[in-house]
């Protein structure tokens, strides 16, 4: 049985089979944050949403983030540092890229299971 939550027309925020969990890539809605600003707000709404599947940031399996400049990066990794589980850090992969406009600093999608 697959289980989608914060649904819409056009995606799911969040999807699960099987016990894994599978968030939507999230963005900040404060543009105005810079680079640490939107990780904060980025990974209180990823603990928000896995929460509603049933599971939390120490379950992560794996997660993707998108920055818009690397130059942000350690801005970025220190809020992730302080942020995940340091006794079950997940896999992971950081990539620079061009996102919805240039306002948006970061982008993370993660995978957990329950």
């Amino acid at each position: 049985m697959i289980s989608r939550y914060n649904k819409n027309e056009r995606m799911s925020q969040v999807v699960e089979h099987n016990g894994t969990v599978i968030l939507a890539g999230q963005l900040a809605t404060d543009t105005t944050a810079d680079t640490a600003g939107q990780t904060q707000e980025i990974l209180s709404r990823v603990e928000e949403l896995l929460a509603l599947a049933g599971t939390n940031k120490s379950q992560l399996l794996s997660a993707t983030i998108w920055i818009s400049d690397m130059d942000d990066f350690t801005a970025m990794n220190d809020v992730w540092v302080g942020w995940i589980d340091a006794e079950n850090p997940p896999v992971r992969a950081c990539v620079r890229a061009d996102l919805i406009t240039p306002d948006y600093k970061v982008e993370i999608q993660v995978t957990a299971v329950k």
